[in-house]
Protein backbone atom coordinates (compact mmCIF):
# COMPACT_ATOMS: atom_id res chain seq x y z
CA UNK A 1 0.00 0.00 0.00
CA UNK A 2 1.28 2.82 -0.78
CA UNK A 3 1.95 5.71 1.72
CA UNK A 4 0.25 9.00 1.69
CA UNK A 5 2.53 12.00 2.04
CA UNK A 6 1.96 15.39 3.95
CA UNK A 7 3.77 18.10 3.65
CA UNK A 8 3.89 21.02 6.11
CA UNK A 9 5.81 23.99 4.83
CA UNK A 10 6.32 27.38 6.57
CA UNK A 11 8.29 30.28 5.11
CA UNK A 12 11.05 32.11 6.81
CA UNK A 13 11.29 30.08 9.70
CA UNK A 14 15.04 29.29 11.54
CA UNK A 15 16.28 26.27 12.30
CA UNK A 16 16.68 27.19 15.87
CA UNK A 17 12.95 27.73 16.65
CA UNK A 18 11.91 24.44 18.10
CA UNK A 19 11.81 23.51 21.88
CA UNK A 20 12.43 20.25 21.59
CA UNK A 21 15.99 20.40 19.67
CA UNK A 22 17.17 23.41 21.24
CA UNK A 23 15.52 26.54 21.75
CA UNK A 24 14.41 27.30 25.88
CA UNK A 25 11.91 29.81 24.88
CA UNK A 26 9.72 28.83 22.17
CA UNK A 27 6.51 27.18 22.53
CA UNK A 28 6.70 24.20 19.64
CA UNK A 29 4.87 21.63 21.44
CA UNK A 30 3.30 20.20 18.34
CA UNK A 31 6.79 20.06 16.43
CA UNK A 32 8.21 19.11 19.47
CA UNK A 33 6.17 15.53 18.94
CA UNK A 34 7.07 15.53 15.46
CA UNK A 35 10.90 15.47 16.55
CA UNK A 36 10.30 13.39 19.23
CA UNK A 37 8.47 10.41 17.21
CA UNK A 38 9.90 10.95 13.56
CA UNK A 39 13.79 12.44 12.65
CA UNK A 40 15.33 15.55 13.17
CA UNK A 41 17.83 16.80 10.45
CA UNK A 42 19.00 19.91 12.51
CA UNK A 43 21.93 20.33 9.69
CA UNK A 44 19.23 20.86 6.74
CA UNK A 45 20.06 24.12 4.00
CA UNK A 46 18.06 25.66 1.55
CA UNK A 47 19.43 25.84 -1.97
CA UNK A 48 19.16 29.53 -2.19
CA UNK A 49 18.12 31.72 0.53
CA UNK A 50 14.93 33.79 -0.72
CA UNK A 51 11.19 32.39 -1.02
CA UNK A 52 10.90 31.49 -5.04
CA UNK A 53 14.31 30.14 -5.62
CA UNK A 54 14.49 27.94 -2.53
CA UNK A 55 10.40 26.16 -3.70
CA UNK A 56 12.01 26.18 -7.39
CA UNK A 57 15.14 23.85 -6.16
CA UNK A 58 12.61 21.98 -3.63
CA UNK A 59 9.56 20.98 -6.34
CA UNK A 60 12.45 20.21 -8.93
CA UNK A 61 15.24 18.71 -6.87
CA UNK A 62 17.72 20.72 -8.66
CA UNK A 63 20.48 23.35 -7.37
CA UNK A 64 19.62 27.29 -8.69
CA UNK A 65 22.28 26.53 -11.55
CA UNK A 66 20.54 24.06 -12.68
CA UNK A 67 16.98 25.74 -12.61
CA UNK A 68 17.90 28.88 -13.46
CA UNK A 69 15.89 30.79 -10.43
CA UNK A 70 18.87 32.41 -8.27
CA UNK A 71 15.98 34.95 -6.75
CA UNK A 72 12.66 35.98 -6.78
CA UNK A 73 12.13 35.79 -9.98
CA UNK A 74 10.50 33.69 -12.26
CA UNK A 75 10.71 29.63 -12.18
CA UNK A 76 11.72 27.69 -15.44
CA UNK A 77 8.90 27.36 -17.30
CA UNK A 78 10.10 24.93 -19.92
CA UNK A 79 7.93 22.00 -19.08
CA UNK A 80 10.57 20.39 -17.28
CA UNK A 81 8.43 17.95 -14.53
CA UNK A 82 8.51 18.27 -10.38
CA UNK A 83 7.96 15.65 -8.02
CA UNK A 84 4.36 16.18 -8.14
CA UNK A 85 4.09 15.48 -12.02
CA UNK A 86 5.84 12.11 -11.21
CA UNK A 87 3.70 11.24 -8.24
CA UNK A 88 0.60 12.04 -10.50
CA UNK A 89 1.51 9.71 -13.10
CA UNK A 90 1.69 7.05 -10.74
CA UNK A 91 -1.83 7.74 -9.18
CA UNK A 92 -1.10 10.28 -6.38
CA UNK A 93 -3.63 13.21 -6.21
CA UNK A 94 -1.68 15.94 -5.63
CA UNK A 95 -3.38 19.30 -3.71
CA UNK A 96 -1.98 21.91 -2.52
CA UNK A 97 -2.91 25.01 0.07
CA UNK A 98 -1.48 27.89 0.78
CA UNK A 99 1.75 30.01 -0.65
CA UNK A 100 3.26 28.35 -3.28
CA UNK A 101 4.94 31.33 -5.21
CA UNK A 102 4.82 29.97 -8.13
CA UNK A 103 6.14 32.67 -10.32
CA UNK A 104 5.71 34.37 -12.87
CA UNK A 105 2.16 32.80 -12.98
CA UNK A 106 0.59 32.68 -9.43
CA UNK A 107 -2.22 29.88 -10.48
CA UNK A 108 -0.31 27.77 -11.98
CA UNK A 109 -0.42 24.07 -10.97
CA UNK A 110 3.35 22.84 -11.65
CA UNK A 111 2.44 19.55 -10.92
CA UNK A 112 -0.53 19.89 -8.66
CA UNK A 113 -3.64 18.37 -10.19
CA UNK A 114 -5.69 20.97 -7.84
CA UNK A 115 -4.68 23.95 -5.50
CA UNK A 116 -6.50 26.10 -2.87
CA UNK A 117 -4.40 29.47 -3.22
CA UNK A 118 -2.90 32.01 -0.52
CA UNK A 119 -0.71 33.99 -1.68
CA UNK A 120 1.23 36.99 -0.01
CA UNK A 121 -0.27 39.91 -1.45
CA UNK A 122 -3.30 40.58 -3.47
CA UNK A 123 -1.07 41.54 -6.67
CA UNK A 124 0.14 37.94 -7.43
CA UNK A 125 -3.03 37.14 -7.60
CA UNK A 126 -4.18 36.58 -4.28
CA UNK A 127 -7.75 39.13 -4.53
CA UNK A 128 -9.42 36.10 -6.42
CA UNK A 129 -8.17 33.34 -4.58
CA UNK A 130 -10.23 31.38 -1.98
CA UNK A 131 -8.95 32.37 1.28
CA UNK A 132 -9.81 36.14 0.12
CA UNK A 133 -13.54 35.14 -1.20
CA UNK A 134 -14.10 33.94 2.81
CA UNK A 135 -12.62 36.80 3.93
CA UNK A 136 -15.55 38.64 1.81
CA UNK A 137 -18.04 36.26 2.90
CA UNK A 138 -17.26 36.95 6.41
CA UNK A 139 -17.27 40.77 6.19
CA UNK A 140 -13.60 41.17 6.35
CA UNK A 141 -13.21 42.53 2.92
CA UNK A 142 -11.62 45.82 4.13
CA UNK A 143 -8.34 43.73 5.28
CA UNK A 144 -6.32 44.66 2.05
CA UNK A 145 -3.29 42.75 4.35
CA UNK A 146 -3.96 39.72 5.80
CA UNK A 147 -0.87 38.75 6.37
CA UNK A 148 0.46 42.04 8.11
CA UNK A 149 0.84 45.51 6.34
CA UNK A 150 3.83 46.05 4.58
CA UNK A 151 6.16 48.44 3.14
CA UNK A 152 7.63 50.96 5.88
CA UNK A 153 5.70 48.07 8.68
CA UNK A 154 7.34 45.26 7.45
CA UNK A 155 9.77 44.84 10.11
CA UNK A 156 6.97 45.93 12.73
CA UNK A 157 5.74 43.77 15.17
CA UNK A 158 2.04 44.24 14.40
CA UNK A 159 -1.63 42.27 15.18
CA UNK A 160 -3.43 40.49 13.36
CA UNK A 161 -6.47 42.84 12.14
CA UNK A 162 -8.23 38.98 11.54
CA UNK A 163 -9.77 37.22 14.48
CA UNK A 164 -7.94 33.75 15.35
CA UNK A 165 -10.38 31.88 13.18
CA UNK A 166 -9.89 33.86 9.80
CA UNK A 167 -5.91 34.20 10.62
CA UNK A 168 -4.23 32.94 7.32
CA UNK A 169 -2.51 30.24 9.36
CA UNK A 170 -5.79 29.02 10.38
CA UNK A 171 -7.52 29.08 7.09
CA UNK A 172 -4.17 26.91 5.90
CA UNK A 173 -5.39 24.27 8.92
CA UNK A 174 -8.90 24.23 7.86
CA UNK A 175 -8.28 23.69 4.39
CA UNK A 176 -5.73 20.82 5.16
CA UNK A 177 -7.94 18.72 7.17
CA UNK A 178 -10.96 19.39 5.64
CA UNK A 179 -8.79 17.70 1.88
CA UNK A 180 -7.65 15.18 4.16
CA UNK A 181 -10.73 14.02 5.86
CA UNK A 182 -11.96 13.54 1.68
CA UNK A 183 -9.20 11.77 0.53
CA UNK A 184 -10.08 9.33 3.35
CA UNK A 185 -12.65 8.14 1.35
CA UNK A 186 -11.08 8.53 -1.49
CA UNK A 187 -9.07 5.19 -1.56
CA UNK A 188 -6.30 7.13 -3.16
CA UNK A 189 -3.02 7.62 -1.92
CA UNK A 190 -2.49 11.44 -1.96
CA UNK A 191 -0.18 14.37 -1.85
CA UNK A 192 -0.67 17.47 0.55
CA UNK A 193 1.04 20.28 0.44
CA UNK A 194 -0.50 22.58 3.15
CA UNK A 195 2.18 26.22 2.60
CA UNK A 196 2.16 28.62 5.65
CA UNK A 197 3.16 32.30 4.66
CA UNK A 198 4.17 32.63 7.85
CA UNK A 199 6.38 33.65 10.01
CA UNK A 200 7.39 35.40 7.14
CA UNK A 201 7.07 39.41 7.88
CA UNK A 202 5.40 41.03 8.51
CA UNK A 203 5.47 39.71 11.73
CA UNK A 204 1.21 39.72 12.58
CA UNK A 205 0.26 37.09 15.35
CA UNK A 206 -3.55 36.93 16.21
CA UNK A 207 -5.00 38.52 19.46
CA UNK A 208 -4.34 37.13 22.07
CA UNK A 209 -1.44 34.99 21.26
CA UNK A 210 0.55 38.60 20.48
CA UNK A 211 0.76 38.11 24.31
CA UNK A 212 2.58 34.64 24.48
CA UNK A 213 5.99 36.23 24.85
CA UNK A 214 7.30 39.12 26.47
CA UNK A 215 9.41 41.49 24.72
CA UNK A 216 12.03 41.89 27.89
CA UNK A 217 12.14 37.99 28.36
CA UNK A 218 13.60 37.82 24.73
CA UNK A 219 17.11 37.34 24.07
CA UNK A 220 19.18 39.67 22.08
CA UNK A 221 20.24 38.78 18.59
CA UNK A 222 23.70 37.20 18.00
CA UNK A 223 26.26 40.08 17.89
CA UNK A 224 29.80 38.84 17.62
CA UNK A 225 32.74 40.83 18.00
CA UNK A 226 33.50 40.91 14.32
CA UNK A 227 30.15 41.33 13.71
CA UNK A 228 30.57 44.22 10.78
CA UNK A 229 33.37 42.00 9.37
CA UNK A 230 31.06 38.92 8.64
CA UNK A 231 28.52 41.57 6.53
CA UNK A 232 28.59 40.76 3.07
CA UNK A 233 27.08 43.05 -0.10
CA UNK A 234 24.12 41.66 0.34
CA UNK A 235 23.65 42.13 4.09
CA UNK A 236 24.57 45.75 3.84
CA UNK A 237 22.25 46.56 0.80
CA UNK A 238 19.71 44.86 2.81
CA UNK A 239 20.79 46.61 6.21
CA UNK A 240 20.25 49.91 4.47
CA UNK A 241 16.70 49.78 3.29
CA UNK A 242 15.06 48.27 5.94
CA UNK A 243 16.61 50.51 9.13
CA UNK A 244 18.38 53.05 6.85
CA UNK A 245 21.86 51.99 8.55
CA UNK A 246 20.13 53.79 11.83
CA UNK A 247 21.66 51.16 14.22
CA UNK A 248 19.91 48.78 16.46
CA UNK A 249 17.12 49.16 18.72
CA UNK A 250 17.30 46.71 21.23
CA UNK A 251 14.14 46.97 22.03
CA UNK A 252 12.63 46.89 18.65
CA UNK A 253 14.67 43.73 18.57
CA UNK A 254 13.43 41.66 21.71
CA UNK A 255 9.84 42.73 20.19
CA UNK A 256 10.23 41.82 16.92
CA UNK A 257 11.48 38.40 18.40
CA UNK A 258 8.47 38.12 20.68
CA UNK A 259 5.92 38.59 17.72
CA UNK A 260 7.70 35.91 15.12
CA UNK A 261 8.04 33.52 17.71
CA UNK A 262 4.32 34.12 18.45
CA UNK A 263 3.98 33.06 14.94
CA UNK A 264 5.59 29.76 15.30
CA UNK A 265 3.97 29.19 18.10
CA UNK A 266 0.62 29.93 16.28
CA UNK A 267 1.57 27.83 13.32
CA UNK A 268 3.22 25.16 15.67
CA UNK A 269 -1.06 25.04 17.10
CA UNK A 270 -2.39 24.72 13.75
CA UNK A 271 0.33 21.79 12.52
CA UNK A 272 -1.13 20.30 15.98
CA UNK A 273 -4.41 20.15 14.65
CA UNK A 274 -3.63 18.82 11.26
CA UNK A 275 -1.36 15.91 12.65
CA UNK A 276 -4.54 15.51 15.22
CA UNK A 277 -6.96 15.19 12.04
CA UNK A 278 -4.47 13.04 10.32
CA UNK A 279 -4.80 10.32 13.19
CA UNK A 280 -8.18 10.86 13.92
CA UNK A 281 -8.98 9.75 10.32
CA UNK A 282 -7.29 6.93 10.71
CA UNK A 283 -4.18 7.96 7.99
CA UNK A 284 -1.24 8.60 10.62
CA UNK A 285 -0.28 5.07 10.01
CA UNK A 286 0.62 5.06 6.18
CA UNK A 287 1.57 9.18 5.89
CA UNK A 288 4.81 10.23 5.57
CA UNK A 289 5.18 13.97 7.24
CA UNK A 290 7.68 16.14 6.48
CA UNK A 291 7.67 19.35 7.65
CA UNK A 292 10.58 22.21 7.02
CA UNK A 293 10.80 26.25 5.50
CA UNK A 294 12.20 27.69 2.78
CA UNK A 295 14.65 29.19 4.30
CA UNK A 296 15.69 31.87 7.82
CA UNK A 297 15.70 35.13 9.26
CA UNK A 298 18.21 37.33 10.16
CA UNK A 299 16.19 39.21 13.22
CA UNK A 300 19.50 41.52 13.58
CA UNK A 301 21.77 38.38 13.99
CA UNK A 302 25.55 40.11 13.04
CA UNK A 303 23.45 43.58 13.04
CA UNK A 304 21.23 43.11 9.88
CA UNK A 305 18.11 41.86 8.84
CA UNK A 306 16.04 39.75 6.03
CA UNK A 307 17.59 36.46 4.22
CA UNK A 308 19.54 36.46 0.91
CA UNK A 309 22.99 35.26 2.54
CA UNK A 310 24.23 31.90 3.87
CA UNK A 311 24.91 32.50 7.18
CA UNK A 312 22.89 29.71 9.56
CA UNK A 313 20.00 32.75 10.71
CA UNK A 314 19.40 32.97 7.47
CA UNK A 315 20.25 29.57 5.35
CA UNK A 316 19.81 26.92 7.55
CA UNK A 317 16.02 25.82 8.29
CA UNK A 318 14.31 22.87 10.54
CA UNK A 319 13.60 19.55 8.99
CA UNK A 320 11.38 16.55 10.64
CA UNK A 321 10.55 13.63 8.89
CA UNK A 322 8.10 11.07 10.23
CA UNK A 323 6.65 8.07 8.73
CA UNK A 324 6.52 4.37 10.13
CA UNK A 325 9.32 2.73 9.53
CA UNK A 326 11.69 4.68 7.71
CA UNK A 327 11.57 7.91 9.79
CA UNK A 328 10.66 7.71 13.76
CA UNK A 329 12.95 6.94 17.03
CA UNK A 330 13.65 10.44 17.95
CA UNK A 331 16.75 10.53 16.03
CA UNK A 332 18.57 13.46 15.12
CA UNK A 333 20.40 13.33 12.15
CA UNK A 334 23.69 15.95 11.84
CA UNK A 335 24.23 15.48 8.43
CA UNK A 336 24.46 18.33 5.75
CA UNK A 337 21.00 17.92 4.10
CA UNK A 338 19.68 20.35 1.15
CA UNK A 339 15.39 21.24 0.20
CA UNK A 340 16.76 19.38 -2.88
CA UNK A 341 16.71 16.14 -1.21
CA UNK A 342 13.18 16.33 -0.60
CA UNK A 343 12.29 15.82 -4.06
CA UNK A 344 13.91 12.25 -4.15
CA UNK A 345 12.51 11.29 -0.59
CA UNK A 346 9.40 11.87 -1.40
CA UNK A 347 9.23 9.55 -4.52
CA UNK A 348 11.21 6.84 -2.85
CA UNK A 349 8.67 6.62 0.11
CA UNK A 350 6.22 6.29 -2.92
CA UNK A 351 8.14 4.00 -4.71
CA UNK A 352 7.61 5.97 -8.19
CA UNK A 353 10.91 6.03 -10.69
CA UNK A 354 11.24 9.32 -11.74
CA UNK A 355 14.07 9.10 -14.62
CA UNK A 356 12.68 12.10 -16.74
CA UNK A 357 14.01 14.26 -13.55
CA UNK A 358 17.60 15.25 -13.52
CA UNK A 359 17.53 15.27 -9.40
CA UNK A 360 20.76 16.65 -7.77
CA UNK A 361 19.33 15.54 -4.44
CA UNK A 362 19.38 12.16 -2.47
CA UNK A 363 16.47 10.02 -0.60
CA UNK A 364 16.69 11.31 3.44
CA UNK A 365 16.76 7.97 4.27
CA UNK A 366 19.43 6.69 2.39
CA UNK A 367 21.49 9.77 4.46
CA UNK A 368 20.16 8.75 7.45
CA UNK A 369 21.03 4.99 7.24
CA UNK A 370 25.07 5.95 5.86
CA UNK A 371 24.23 4.62 2.07
CA UNK A 372 25.11 8.12 0.78
CA UNK A 373 28.35 9.00 0.49
CA UNK A 374 27.63 12.57 -0.17
CA UNK A 375 29.60 15.03 2.12
CA UNK A 376 28.49 18.60 1.37
CA UNK A 377 25.41 20.43 0.23
CA UNK A 378 25.38 23.37 -2.32
CA UNK A 379 23.47 27.03 -2.23
CA UNK A 380 23.80 29.81 -4.54
CA UNK A 381 22.34 33.47 -4.93
CA UNK A 382 22.18 36.35 -7.43
CA UNK A 383 20.96 39.85 -7.25
CA UNK A 384 21.03 40.13 -10.41
CA UNK A 385 17.28 38.30 -10.71
CA UNK A 386 14.44 40.07 -10.09
CA UNK A 387 15.27 43.77 -8.52
CA UNK A 388 12.62 45.77 -8.64
CA UNK A 389 14.36 48.98 -9.00
CA UNK A 390 16.99 49.00 -11.83
CA UNK A 391 18.80 52.26 -12.62
CA UNK A 392 16.77 53.28 -15.95
CA UNK A 393 20.26 54.61 -17.31
CA UNK A 394 21.91 51.00 -16.89
CA UNK A 395 21.17 49.12 -20.77
CA UNK A 396 20.12 45.70 -20.07
CA UNK A 397 22.93 42.69 -20.95
CA UNK A 398 23.23 42.30 -24.60
CA UNK A 399 24.02 38.76 -24.99
CA UNK A 400 23.48 35.64 -22.74
CA UNK A 401 27.22 35.78 -21.84
CA UNK A 402 27.24 39.23 -20.85
CA UNK A 403 24.08 37.78 -18.47
CA UNK A 404 25.93 35.41 -17.47
CA UNK A 405 28.81 38.19 -16.21
CA UNK A 406 26.36 40.10 -14.41
CA UNK A 407 24.71 37.42 -12.42
CA UNK A 408 28.30 36.14 -11.16
CA UNK A 409 29.16 39.49 -10.05
CA UNK A 410 26.46 39.55 -8.07
CA UNK A 411 26.02 35.95 -6.62
CA UNK A 412 26.95 34.13 -3.70
CA UNK A 413 27.67 30.90 -2.93
CA UNK A 414 27.56 28.06 -0.64
CA UNK A 415 29.22 24.79 0.61
CA UNK A 416 28.88 22.79 3.68
CA UNK A 417 30.35 19.66 5.30
CA UNK A 418 29.73 18.12 8.93
CA UNK A 419 33.08 19.97 9.88
CA UNK A 420 33.11 23.61 7.95
CA UNK A 421 30.47 25.91 6.21
CA UNK A 422 32.51 27.98 3.19
CA UNK A 423 31.10 30.65 1.45
CA UNK A 424 31.82 33.41 -1.13
CA UNK A 425 30.25 36.89 -1.97
CA UNK A 426 31.32 37.96 -5.81
CA UNK A 427 30.21 41.55 -5.03
CA UNK A 428 32.58 41.98 -2.38
CA UNK A 429 35.25 39.41 -3.66
CA UNK A 430 35.50 37.98 0.41
CA UNK A 431 35.60 34.30 1.16
CA UNK A 432 33.89 33.19 4.79
CA UNK A 433 34.83 29.71 6.55
CA UNK A 434 33.41 29.01 9.61
CA UNK A 435 34.46 25.58 12.08
CA UNK A 436 30.97 24.18 12.19
CA UNK A 437 31.88 22.18 15.42
CA UNK A 438 34.11 24.73 17.12
CA UNK A 439 32.21 27.86 16.20
CA UNK A 440 28.52 26.86 15.89
CA UNK A 441 26.92 30.30 15.87
CA UNK A 442 29.45 31.37 13.18
CA UNK A 443 31.15 34.33 15.08
CA UNK A 444 34.68 33.92 13.82
CA UNK A 445 35.65 34.06 10.01
CA UNK A 446 38.65 31.59 9.64
CA UNK A 447 38.98 32.03 5.92
CA UNK A 448 42.31 34.35 6.73
CA UNK A 449 43.36 31.54 9.28
CA UNK A 450 46.71 29.72 9.16
CA UNK A 451 46.05 26.30 10.49
CA UNK A 452 42.54 26.36 8.51
CA UNK A 453 44.16 26.70 5.09
CA UNK A 454 43.89 22.85 3.96
CA UNK A 455 40.03 23.27 4.91
CA UNK A 456 39.82 26.49 3.04
CA UNK A 457 40.73 25.04 -0.23
CA UNK A 458 38.98 21.61 0.19
CA UNK A 459 36.10 23.60 0.31
CA UNK A 460 36.72 26.21 -2.04
CA UNK A 461 37.55 23.39 -4.32
CA UNK A 462 34.78 21.28 -3.74
CA UNK A 463 32.24 24.44 -4.56
CA UNK A 464 33.90 25.59 -8.11
CA UNK A 465 33.94 21.61 -9.19
CA UNK A 466 29.75 21.54 -8.34
CA UNK A 467 29.50 25.10 -10.23
CA UNK A 468 32.00 24.01 -13.17
CA UNK A 469 30.06 20.54 -13.47
CA UNK A 470 26.94 22.70 -14.01
CA UNK A 471 27.70 25.14 -16.38
CA UNK A 472 27.74 27.79 -13.97
CA UNK A 473 31.52 29.07 -15.21
CA UNK A 474 31.07 32.85 -16.14
CA UNK A 475 32.35 33.49 -12.02
CA UNK A 476 35.54 31.51 -11.91
CA UNK A 477 38.94 31.83 -13.11
CA UNK A 478 40.61 28.70 -13.35
CA UNK A 479 40.33 27.33 -9.97
CA UNK A 480 39.54 30.19 -7.99
CA UNK A 481 36.44 32.87 -8.14
CA UNK A 482 37.04 36.02 -10.87
CA UNK A 483 37.64 39.23 -9.60
CA UNK A 484 34.88 41.60 -10.51
CA UNK A 485 34.88 45.20 -9.92
CA UNK A 486 33.35 45.64 -6.15
CA UNK A 487 30.46 48.04 -5.40
CA UNK A 488 29.59 50.40 -3.64
CA UNK A 489 26.52 51.73 -1.50
CA UNK A 490 24.48 54.78 -2.95
CA UNK A 491 25.16 57.96 -1.36
CA UNK A 492 21.37 58.22 -1.05
CA UNK A 493 20.03 56.07 1.70
CA UNK A 494 17.22 56.90 0.89
CA UNK A 495 17.33 55.86 -2.71
CA UNK A 496 16.02 52.40 -2.39
CA UNK A 497 13.15 53.20 -0.03
CA UNK A 498 10.03 52.41 -1.85
CA UNK A 499 11.66 48.94 -2.51
CA UNK A 500 11.21 46.56 -0.12
CA UNK A 501 13.64 43.98 -0.87
CA UNK A 502 16.71 45.82 -1.38
CA UNK A 503 18.56 47.47 -4.06
CA UNK A 504 21.40 47.42 -6.20
CA UNK A 505 23.24 50.30 -8.04
CA UNK A 506 22.88 48.98 -11.77
CA UNK A 507 24.04 51.91 -14.03
CA UNK A 508 26.70 51.31 -16.06
CA UNK A 509 27.30 47.62 -14.80
CA UNK A 510 27.46 45.51 -18.36
CA UNK A 511 29.96 47.86 -19.54
CA UNK A 512 31.90 47.89 -16.39
CA UNK A 513 31.99 44.31 -17.15
CA UNK A 514 33.86 44.69 -20.56
CA UNK A 515 37.01 43.12 -19.28
CA UNK A 516 35.91 40.18 -18.02
CA UNK A 517 34.40 38.96 -20.81
CA UNK A 518 35.77 35.32 -22.15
Amino acid sequence: MRPNILHIFVDQQRFDTIGALGNPIIKTPHLDRLARQGVAFTSAYTACPVCIAARCSMIYGQYPLHTGCYENAPMPEDGRPSFMDALVRAGYSAHGIGKCHFHPDPHALRGFLSREEQEEVAGEGAADSPYYQMLRKEGYDYVLEPNGSRSEMYYIPQISQLPERLHPSAWIADRAIAHLRAQKESGRPWYLFASFIHPHPPFSPPNPWHKLYRAAQMPLPLLPPEGDALLTFVNRIQNRYKYRDGGLDFHLLRTMKAYYYACISFVDCQVGRILDALEQTGQAENTLVLFTADHGEHLGDYGCFGKRTFHDTAARVPLLAWQKGRFEGGRVCDTPVSLVDLAPTILAAAGVQARDMALDGEDLAAILSGQSPRRMVFGQHSYAQGNPLQDPRQRPPRTPEEAALLRASLSSYMAVSPEWKYFYSAPDGQEYLFDRKADPRETRNRAGAPFCQAALTEMRAALIAHLRAGGETAGLDGEHFRAFPPFALPRNPDAGLLVQDGYVPWARRADDLKAYRD
